[in-house]
């Protein structure tokens, strides 16, 4: 084949195009000419494919994208820039790609999640801290280590999370919703309150902390929405003295006669149907879940578990689902040993070699993001291997004191140590599953010579 020339190749895109006077605008980035028509249907596609020179063609954004490499793309852009008399502009791929991820993430269903992870993610040092506290005495109870005034201490600073988390999960919900802090903290107060017990509605006495965090999620959200509402039409002089007092009142009341049975209906059924679902499905259930977790992880999906997991914790004070979830890291860290002991990329090895310990430690995104992804079917069969130990710590009905942590670290929040060896065993498990479907699936290796992108084996799968 003929060496490309670059003025060759800028004169038959102008031609193919309609002419330099259907072209509007002209740029180019690291390896594409970028135009813009007036009239698209003008352009020849097939017969620019064709070009001596050109590699492919794109269609995005409204632009002619047409494919030309590195430093070819730069003297064909500058030619076609000096031919039709105008000014060449550039494109930052980065950023490009940045505001085209931050519209795709941007549905009313995934910003309605992030909303729900701003207000759980802060709580999650609370619980960390806390549930190793409480797993550990409860560890040390059962050998007789700790016991008496010792014990209740640590009982104690082990469910201070619990204490006043409906008043935090208050003030952050007011918060995301844009609503004062202070009016969130008191609507979850006035929820907690031991005066209720003494109120009758509908015949029965109300139950302080009914509806539990679901139902504080729902008064401090709509009372967020009622006082933005109230202070667009509120005169600057009586907003602050009418604006809280109208909230405190109708979400206050409301609290007592709708969003509390509400809320405390929907924490048992989301309780009952969790527990039912790993205690009756067991291995089909304890497989489901760990297979299907890094998919929702891809998607930002995950975070709506969070506030599940916490109405989990606040009800029984345990949560059936963290082990469960944290298998589908370990799947990643099974298969990532699998990919170093096949891969002949000393570039890949480096990266296992540094993500394979902070794996293993919970961590499991460098493996993802830069390993398992990357190439594709291991990601899938790190998935499905991991639900071996899903099935494993599912039938055994392992359940942590706290969320937050994964990998081995996890060990630590288990109530008692016979579900702290299950655990560590359904981790085991989960390694060999994704290290034995990973190393015996044919893959595409990485050539260190070569540059590659992220594929996302399940992008056509998986859409918002």
């Amino acid at each position: 084949m003929a060496k490309a020339v670059p003025q060759t190749i800028a004169e038959e895109i102008l031609k193919l195009v309609g002419g330099k006077e259907n072209i509007k605008t002209v740029a180019c980035c690291a390896t594409r000419l970028r135009m813009t028509l007036h009239d698209n249907s003008k352009a020849d596609k097939v017969a620019i494919k064709a070009i001596n020179g050109v590699m492919g063609l794109v269609e995005q954004n409204e632009q002619l994208q047409i494919i030309l490499g590195p430093g070819m793309v730069t003297k064909v852009t500058n030619i076609v820039g000096q031919l039709t008399s105008l000014k060449v502009g550039q494109v930052d791929e980065v950023a490009e790609r940045k505001a085209e991820l931050k519209k795709k993430n941007s549905t009313p269903v995934k910003l309605f999640i992030r909303k729900l992870s701003n207000i759980f993610v802060p709580l999650i040092p609370g619980f960390v801290g806390c549930g190793i506290i409480y797993g550990v005495a409860k560890l040390l109870q059962n050998q007789g280590i700790l016991t008496g005034n010792a014990y209740q201490m640590a009982y104690v600073l082990g469910k201070g999370i619990f204490l006043y988390m409906n008043i935090m999960v208050g003030v952050f919900t007011a918060r995301e919703f844009g609503g004062s802090e202070s009016l969130g903290g008191t609507l979850a107060g006035i929820m907690m309150a031991p005066q209720l017990a003494k109120i009758v509605v509908g015949g029965q006495n109300l139950v302080p902390e009914q509806g539990g965090v679901i139902a504080v999620l729902i008064a401090c959200a709509l009372g967020a929405i009622l006082e933005k509402k109230l202070r667009k039409v509120m005169p600057s002089v009586l907003d602050l003295m009418v604006t809280p007092t109208v909230v405190i009142l109708v979400i206050g009341l409301g609290c007592f006669y709708i969003i509390q049975p509400l809320g405390s209906w929907l924490t048992n059924n989301i309780t009952w149907l969790v527990n039912i679902s790993i205690e009756k499905g067991k291995m089909l259930t304890g497989a489901a879940f760990s297979t299907t977790f890094l998919p929702l992880v891809m998607t930002g999906l995950h975070r709506a578990l969070t506030p599940v997991e916490t109405s989990l914790l606040q009800s029984t004070g345990v949560d059936l689902l963290r082990p469960i979830l944290a298998m589908a890291g370990a799947g990643q860290v099974g298969a990532g040993i699998a990919i170093f002991m096949k891969t002949k990329s000393k570039r890949m090895k480096t990266v296992i070699g540094s993500s394979l310990p902070i794996g293993m430690l919970g961590v499991g995104e460098p493996l993802m993001f830069g390993v398992t992804l990357p190439l594709g079917k291991p990601f899938i069969t790190a998935c499905l291997g991991s639900a071996l130990g899903g099935m494993y710590v599912a039938a055994k009905g392992v359940a942590s004191t706290g969320i937050g942590l994964s990998g081995i670290p996890l060990a630590l929040l288990m109530p008692d140590g016979s579900a702290a060896i299950n655990y560590l065993i359904g981790t085991v498990l989960a390694y060999a599953g994704g290290f034995l479907l990973t190393y015996f699936t044919k893959w595409e290796d990485v050539d260190d010579n070569d540059e590659f992108e992220m594929d996302n084996p399940l992008k056509d799968i998986i859409k918002m």
